[in-house]
Formats: C-alpha cells, sequence, structure tokens
C-alpha cells in the first residue's frame, strides 16, 4: 500500500531509526468463508516521525482492498478475503525516522493547569478546536469522582500542566502493577482503578480519564517501543509487543507524549501508529469472518534499531 507523506519541518534531523515488523496470525477450528478486516498498521507520519517505508501483505491474497484515512487523520486499510481459509497471518513491514522531542526542561516551563483548563471552549485557534474532541468521554474512558481524587494528587493548585502530567505519569508506573492476566479489553476504569493492575491500555486509559476528568484534553496513542534484552543477550525476533501511552494537549508546544508504563516523558524509542480518543478508536486489526469456529491468535512484533542515514 502507498504511504501518503507529510513534509518536516525545514532543517529536521532524525535521531533515531527503526525497522518494524508486526505479524498477526490467526489459526481456525474450521473454515473461514470471507473474512473483512480493518487495519491500523501504518505509521503515521508526523512532526516527530517520518515513514520511510512501509508495506503490508496478507496469506491468503487479498481480494479487495482499499486504502484511506479515519475521521482522526490515521491511515487505515480495509481488507476483504473470499477465498475459504483456515488461517491467516498479516505482514506489517515498516522503516522510521524519529526526530527529537521536547526534553524535560522546556515541558516544565508551561502555564498553570488551571489556565489550560480554561482555555479549552473560550480559544478558537484551529488547534484548541482540534484538541476539544479529546475532552469529552469515549468508548472505553469516561471519568468518575475516584478519578478526578487521584488526578488531584498531582494537579495541585496552580502548578504547571505538564509538570502535574510527568507527576502524574511516575505515580502510575508507582502504584500499579503490570499483570498480563488482571484485565481484558472491556475492563472498565473503576476496576482498574481499585485493582491497581493492568497493561499499557489500561494505564494509558487511566491517565486519559484522569486529565479529562479535570478539563484536560488527552489522546490515545497506538504503536510501538524499543525494548532493551538483558545485558549480554541478543535482540529476541518477536520479543517486542504493540504499546500504547498518552498525549497531552499543551497550548505552547502541542502534543506531548506520557508514557506511564514506563514512567517516562516519550522520546526517541517510542513509534507511533496512531491516535484517537481511546483503544477502540485505533486497534491495529479488527473484522469479521464467517465461520472459523474457535481460533487462535498469535501476534509477533520486533523493533529493530538502524543507522541513521546522513542528512537524513
Amino acid at each position: 500500500m502507498k504511504v501518503p507523506m507529510i513534509e518536516w519541518p525545514i532543517g529536521a534531523v532524525a535521531c533515531a531509526r527503526y525497522r518494524v515488523v508486526h505479524e498477526t496470525r490467526y489459526q481456525y477450528q474450521s473454515t473461514v468463508t470471507l473474512s473483512q478486516q480493518y487495519l491500523h498498521m501504518t505509521p503515521r507520519p508526523f512532526a516527530w516521525q517520518h515513514t520511510e517505508s512501509h508495506l503490508v501483505w496478507l496469506d491468503p491474497v487479498v481480494s479487495e482492498g482499499r486504502d484511506g484515512v479515519d475521521y482522526f487523520g490515521n491511515n487505515v486499510r480495509h481488507v476483504a478475503l473470499t477465498v475459504p481459509h483456515d488461517s491467516l497471518l498479516v505482514h506489517a513491514e515498516s522503516t522510521v525516522l524519529l526526530r527529537a522531542r521536547p526534553t524535560l526542561a522546556r515541558i516544565t516551563a508551561t502555564l498553570p493547569w488551571e489556565s489550560v483548563r480554561d482555555m479549552m471552549g473560550k480559544e478558537k485557534s484551529a488547534a484548541t478546536l482540534e484538541a476539544c474532541r479529546y475532552l469529552y468521554a469515549s468508548p472505553h474512558v469516561h471519568w468518575f469522582p475516584e478519578l478526578e481524587a487521584y488526578a488531584r494528587l498531582s494537579f495541585t493548585p496552580g502548578r504547571p500542566q505538564l509538570d502535574a502530567a510527568l507527576d502524574l505519569t511516575r505515580r502510575i508506573f508507582e502504584d500499579f502493577e503490570f499483570d498480563s492476566k488482571a484485565t481484558e479489553i472491556s475492563t472498565p476504569l473503576e476496576q482498574v482503578l481499585s485493582g491497581r493492575r493492568g497493561v499499557c491500555q489500561d494505564f494509558a486509559q487511566l491517565m486519559i480519564g484522569c486529565l479529562r476528568s479535570i478539563g484536560l484534553p488527552a489522546r490515545y496513542i497506538s504503536g510501538y517501543i524499543l525494548t532493551h534484552p538483558p545485558e549480554g543477550k541478543p535482540r529476541l525476533v518477536g520479543a517486542d509487543a504493540s504499546h500504547a501511552w498518552v498525549s497531552v494537549y499543551c497550548p505552547s508546544l502541542g502534543w506531548v507524549d506520557f508514557d506511564p508504563t514506563n514512567r517516562c516523558l516519550v522520546q526517541h524509542e517510542h513509534i507511533t501508529l496512531g491516535w484517537g480518543r481511546d483503544f477502540s478508536d485505533v486497534t491495529p486489526m479488527r473484522g469479521i469472518v464467517l465461520g472459523g469456529g474457535r481460533q487462535e491468535l498469535d501476534v509477533q512484533v520486533t523493533v529493530t534499531p538502524l543507522p541513521v542515514l546522513g542528512g537524513a
């Protein structure tokens, strides 16, 4: 598929370059006669990321395919497979260049969070109006009193907005335990907050709910992260995974990304697929099949650092 390109700012220089291979395989108990899939597997070009190359192929071969852009501006692909099949493999492969993002020193010198909250709905700039779509409840993110109370432990009166957001990022990392068996896609935020366990999707949506509960726009980012093998061990093929984090709207800096799963300000090890209100807007792959019965799913992601070419 072809990827719509956007120009980087004049003078932009890549600080990191990666190759990402994402393979999703379904094995069906019985034959599937028709499969229609909606794919969010194309890295999104934007100010901090440039897509150098990208391809997606499926086995069996796609009978019909159509590229498009969703409501949030993400690249999507609709595919239909009409050949009977007992398994499905979706292979996405990309090379991306990343540019250096704002540092900790820059994000601490921002407006008090109350000032940003009060700007929403009053400012009429295109950027602020666009950010307002991420202020409200969405299918997987809503707010409730306990969520706001948790947020306000970081968002104290007069505190700079992004300094408070970083503190919330760190608190979620410290207060919650990563547990891949504790939650499912449909687990409500109330259960995540009370159980203090979950995965990156849960932590991202929890932080988004906290921010929206106090009137600050926040969006869900779907993508990948470079993982580091133990010292002296080789990087394993397929050992990485899809990842999720949070983007916070700041009037002076634009959108600034935080990763509560890893307690960090996003810099040059996160590769963005796309963004939306929550997980439901940017699921890497979803669709319908006729037949199939029970199915087994296997997902493998490999993120490989590449040399940054001169002049990139």
